[in-house]
This record gives C-alpha cells, structure tokens and sequence, in this order.
C-alpha cells in the first residue's frame, strides 16, 4: 500500500514538472511567434503612417527580436521544434531587413522633398513653389521684389547651400528667367529691367563659385 502511494506521488510530481516544462516551452516558443506577429502587422500599414513613428516601431521590434532568439537559445538543442521556430526567426528577420530598408528609403524620400520645399519658400515669399515650377504668377508689378528677395536670400546663405541645393537654386533661378522674358513685353520698366540685370550680375559669380566650394566639400567628405 505504502509503495502504491509512492508510485502515485511520484506520478503526480513527474506530471506537474512535466506540465510546467511544457508551459515554459510554450512561453519560449511563443516569443518567436510574437515577434513574427509584429513584423507581419507593421508590414501591412502604410509606409508614411510608419515614417513619422518609426524610431519606437523599430525599437520595439528590436526587442521582439531579442526575446524570440534569447529564448530559443535557451531551449534543448534535441527539442524537435527548435530548429523549425529558429527558422522562423530567421524568415522573419529577413522580411523585417527588407521593409526597414523601404521605410529609411522612403524617410529619406520625404525629408529630401521637405528640404527642396523648405528652400523653394526661403527663395519666394507668399507663395509655393512646386516642381513644375511655375512662375505665371511673376508679373511686371513683382518681378522686381522677386528676384531682389530670391538673389539676397542666396547670397545671405551661399555659405551653408550644399551642391544639391545649388543645383536646385539653379534651376529655380532659370525658370524666373524664362518668366522674365514673357513680363519684358507685359510693360517691365526700363529702371526695373536694369535693376534685375544688377541682381543677375551679383548671382552668377555667387553661384559659380559658391557650387564648385560646396561640390569640393562633399567629395572630400566622401573620401574620409
């Protein structure tokens, strides 16, 4: 009867730390399914909804990661799933590689169009510049004002544009050109036309120079 008793109880304890082994397991092998779970659901939202969160979005599946591969670790190499959920972590971690590279991408996208933007309003006031740009609203009452404030404020910043921006400013730079040669025969003033000349006179050794400077800085800074 005593043995009986015995056998039961250890029945018993072999069963409950069995039982908990398999919670444990379950838990440890749950992580990984968390953090495919969370990849799987941030893939499937909108890249300009992530951009604007994406240093929490990264750090949280960061730590995702962390946890399904500290806990695999942990686990018996003779466990028959572990190698199955290790190559889990390891589809994961390649669809989670690809869409950050899409997200900085496309952040790095956004914070480009935002600094052309930016410069294009430093350069005109009480309007916006889009990349057509189109300048049909320049006409022979503010074409003046237009390409005083456009050439100061070049020449107020030449020292801080790097070549991307003077290229852009070139580009602006021509297109009130061509806008100025329509206003010519709209009644631009001859004291308003020798003015612009001036003005145009002081931007094309500022640009010139200016560009070759910024040019030479960033290809020294690539080398370094």
């Amino acid at each position: 009867m005593k043995n009986l008793k015995l056998i039961i109880v250890l029945v018993i304890l072999t069963a409950t730390v069995t039982s908990c082994k398999n919670t444990e397991r379950e838990q440890q092998y749950a992580s990984v399914d968390a953090y495919e779970a969370y990849v799987d659901s941030i893939s499937n939202v909108g890249m300009e909804d992530l951009s604007d969160r994406w240093d929490e979005i990264e750090a949280t599946a960061t730590q995702r990661k962390n946890e399904a591969e500290n806990q695999l670790q942990s686990i018996r190499n003779d466990d028959k799933l572990k190698d199955q959920y290790q190559q889990k972590v390891y589809s994961t971690n390649e669809r989670y590689d690809d869409f950050r590279k899409n997200i900085i991408s496309e952040r790095e996208r956004i914070e480009a169009s935002n600094a052309t933007q930016n410069l294009r309003n430093s350069l005109f006031r009480n309007t916006t510049i889009g990349d057509n740009r189109n300048f049909d609203w320049v006409n022979k009452d503010n074409i003046l004002a237009t390409y005083d404030h456009f050439v100061n404020t070049v020449s107020d910043n030449k020292d801080n544009y790097t070549r991307e921006e003077w290229d852009e400013i070139k580009m602006l730079y021509e297109a009130l050109d061509s806008r100025k040669n329509t206003v010519e025969n709209e009644g631009l003033t001859a004291e308003d036309n020798r003015k612009i000349a001036a003005l145009k006179i002081k931007f094309a050794p500022m640009y010139k120079i200016n560009r070759f400077e910024a040019k030479n800085e960033e290809n020294a800074e690539s080398k370094k």
